[in-house]
């Protein structure tokens, strides 16, 4: 593994998001001096939050797996995950609710799923689920270590045994026939395979290789931490800040002071010179190329994944068919995907996630209110509506996507609604991401693995890139990979990285960061 030359002993992480933050623990542990630029007044970037009268949204991702990986960042400094965040098992880890009427609670645990399958479709497809766990398991082992957790510098790294493997597994076919040979029931197949968007693609489009997304929803586990997502990154900066990182709080990097192809320091927009040995550059891969100066070459654009309309809702009821998280499937499936990754059109039949986190913390919302999170992908700005069309589309949207959910049994949801904020990627892109999409750039095979945007800077020996726009990619589990793959490539540190998900640390006291905490606002 290349990793920086020279002097290495003050890193400046540029951005507080949680590839940064993890990046900053493994620095710290590493016996780095560490300082972290913030733009923002708190931690969090697209994990941040807002308030929104008596209600604490998060505004970026609701849904977490795999918590070992932020406990490894905390272990580096000698700190704990469980010491900083309660979490709580989702039991079941979404609820399924299908346009015929019929509803499937998704568990974790191989038998409670298994049971649940075989109420559902049957003996047969609860058979089929148990080889198709089985191949997840399988799939996850053969792809984690050399091709997710890992520093790519040629693509003569793929030439590994674990390749041999996972082309045995089959996981250079597509993902919809390859969930296809294990499930015959439609319903199901949505299941293991909408995960797909979250790489951009869809099933059919798909590498199976990407059902790795399905393991960790489905098979490694879901959790919610007490405060909300945003509780993880507070809890982070707080381990960081205790570790002996100097954080600065809204303060944006505006240059780096460059010379002999080393930064030497960075400025901030308040004329502030920071001196550094190296930089890590965790911002949106936009604004990390504003402050090298260019992008990149490759031979083909950047593609990047659909975009999302949320729409946050504080209300003064809530619905007893809706679990911590539900899937809301519409009828239509493939022409779906191809409305979100081609044609640029809304969604003709939505499926949507409905995320209700006032169900394990009544504290986001006031007494007696309840908070809802609704999420409809949609086209991103390069292939659908222009940011500047959301403008006018965007409250239009919202009134019909109020109105399909009160068709799907959300009765009176119009007028429930006591405090609200919609996001579009108008929002997306006044926030700096690229295409409006909060999603970055899409998995296609030529945007991964040693294909995707690399984490070392052409040009310049002391800077490294973190965050979903490079390796390994999008979602809370890979970002806090990133931050660890940016940290080693400064310090040459030994892998920490685990082939098996370890349990989720016990449930202890939730920080809270004395200082910036619910700053961040999308709008």
């Amino acid at each position: 593994m290349r990793t920086l030359p020279g002097p290495t002993n003050h890193v400046v992480v540029v951005g507080a998001g949680l590839s940064g933050l993890a990046c900053a623990l493994h620095l710290l542990g590493a016996g780095r001096r560490v300082t972290v630029v913030e733009r923002d007044g708190g931690p969090g970037g697209r994990a941040g939050r807002v308030r929104l009268g008596g209600y604490e949204v998060d505004t970026g991702p609701t849904v977490l797996t795999m918590p070992h990986l932020a406990d490894e960042a905390f272990a580096a400094v000698g700190d704990s995950l469980g010491s900083h965040v309660e979490l709580t098992a989702l039991h079941p880890a979404y609820r399924a609710c299908f346009a015929d009427g019929t509803s499937l609670d998704v568990h974790t645990d191989g038998q409670a799923m298994e049971a649940e399958v075989r109420r559902f479709a049957g003996p047969a497809e609860a058979a089929g689920y148990r080889g198709l766990r089985d191949w997840l398991e399988r799939l996850y082992r053969a792809q984690m270590r050399h091709f997710i957790d890992t520093n790519f510098d040629s693509p003569f790294q793929l030439l590994h045994p674990d390749l041999a493997r996972l082309a045995a597994l089959g996981g250079f076919g597509r993902l919809d026939r390859r969930i296809g040979r294990f499930l015959s029931d439609s319903r199901l197949r949505r299941i293991f395979s909408f995960q797909a968007l979250y790489a951009g693609l869809a099933p059919a489009r798909a590498l199976a290789a990407y059902a790795v997304i399905a393991y960790m929803d489905t098979v490694a586990g879901v959790w919610f931490p007490a405060g909300g997502m945003h509780a993880l990154p507070r809890g982070m900066a707080n381990a960081a800040a205790g570790a002996g990182a100097d954080f600065r709080w809204s303060a944006e990097a505006t240059a780096l002071e460059r010379s002999a192809g080393r930064v030497r320091a960075v400025l901030l927009g308040s004329g502030e010179r920071i001196p550094c040995d190296a930089v890590v550059l965790t911002c949106e891969l936009p604004a990390a190329h504003r402050l090298l100066g260019r992008a990149p070459r490759r031979p083909v654009r950047l593609r990047h994944s659909p975009s999302a309309v949320v729409l946050h809702a504080g209300t003064d009821r809530t619905w007893p068919g809706l679990a911590h998280h539900t899937l809301s499937f519409g009828a239509a499936w493939e022409c779906t995907f191809e409305e979100l990754t081609r044609s640029g059109q809304l969604m003709s039949d939505p499926s949507l996630l409905i995320t209700r986190p006032t169900a394990h913390d009544p504290s986001l919302a006031p007494p007696g209110r309840h908070l809802h999170y609704v999420l409809a992908p949609c086209p991103n700005t390069a292939v659908g509506p222009s940011a500047a069309a959301w403008r006018e589309l965007g409250p239009r949207y919202r009134e019909s996507l109020v109105a399909e959910l009160e068709r799907r049994g959300l009765d009176g949801f119009a007028d429930s609604v006591q405090e609200e904020l919609l996001v579009t990627p108008l929002d997306w892109t006044a926030q700096g991401h690229a295409a409006g999409s909060p999603f970055s750039v899409s998995h296609t095979f030529a945007q991964t693995g040693p294909f995707r945007p690399r984490n070392l800077v052409r040009g310049l020996e002391n800077v490294v890139l973190a965050g979903c726009g490079t390796t390994p990619g999008v979602g809370v589990p890979t970002v806090l990979i990133s931050g660890k793959l940016a940290a080693a490539r400064v310090t040459g540190g030994v892998r920490a990285g685990s082939l098996r998900a370890r349990p989720a640390p016990r449930v202890a006291r939730a920080a809270a960061l004395s200082a910036g905490e619910g700053a961040h606002d999308p709008s």
